[in-house]
C-alpha cells in the first residue's frame, strides 16, 4: 500500500495530472490529507469527508457521505447499487474535466454535511457462525480460543467463507485451509492488506 498521495500518484501516472488537481483543491479547504486503505483520504475532525484514486479508466473523487449532497449537475454515481449506502463517486478521464468551482462546491456541501451530524452509519451485521465451523470448534479447545480472540471482523470473514460455499466438499477443504489461519490469529484477507 502507499504510504503517502505522491508514491500513490506515482503508481498511477497515467492519472496523475488529474489526481494531483483533485488533491489541490481538496487541500485547499479545511480537510486533513491522510493515508487510508493506500489512498489519499480527506477527513474533518477525523471523520472521511472525501477520497481520491486512479482506475483503469478514470481517476475519481468520491465522498463517503456523498447520498447527502445535493448533487444538482448530476454528475455522482453509486458505484455498487444495493452495497454501497452512502458512498458516492464522480469520474474524471482527463484534467479537462475538472471544473474546480464545480468540485469545490460540492466538497464545500460535503464538508458542511459533515459538521451537521449527517452521515450513514453501517448496519451491525450479527455474526453467524456456519454449522461446520461450530463443529471443528468445538472439537479443538486450542482452535475455539484462537477464534474467539479475533476481531469480530476477522471472525465474520471466516464464517462467511464457510457459508458461501454450496457443497459440502467445498465447505471441507475451506474449513481445513483456515484452521492453521486462525490458530496463526490472522485474518482470512491479511495478507492482501
Amino acid at each position: 500500500m502507499a504510504k503517502s498521495p505522491d508514491e500513490y500518484f506515482s503508481r498511477n501516472e497515467e492519472y496523475r495530472p488529474l489526481l494531483e488537481k483533485l488533491q489541490s483543491i481538496l487541500q485547499s479547504t479545511e480537510l486533513e490529507e491522510k493515508m487510508k486503505w493506500g489512498i489519499p483520504t480527506y477527513c474533518w475532525k477525523n471523520k472521511n469527508v472525501a477520497g481520491i484514486g486512479a482506475f483503469k479508466s478514470y481517476a475519481g473523487l468520491w465522498f463517503f457521505n456523498g447520498v447527502f449532497l445535493k448533487d444538482s449537475a448530476n454528475v455522482l454515481i453509486n458505484a455498487q447499487e444495493r452495497k454501497t449506502k452512502g458512498m458516492r463517486q464522480w469520474h474524471f478521464e482527463s484534467i479537462d474535466d475538472i471544473d474546480e468551482q464545480l468540485v469545490s462546491a460540492y466538497i464545500k456541501e460535503a464538508i458542511q454535511n459533515q459538521k451537521d451530524g449527517k452521515e450513514i452509519k453501517p448496519e451491525k451485521k450479527p455474526l453467524i457462525i456456519p454449522d461446520d465451523l461450530k463443529e471443528a470448534l468445538a472439537s479443538s479447545s486450542q482452535l475455539a480460543e484462537a477464534f474467539e480472540s479475533l476481531s469480530l471482523s476477522c471472525k465474520r470473514e471466516y464464517a462467511e467463507h464457510i457459508a458461501e460455499a454450496k457443497r459440502p466438499e467445498t465447505k471441507q477443504k475451506r474449513l481445513e485451509k483456515i484452521k492453521p489461519m486462525i490458530l496463526e490469529k490472522v485474518g482470512l484477507y491479511d495478507k492482501y492488506k
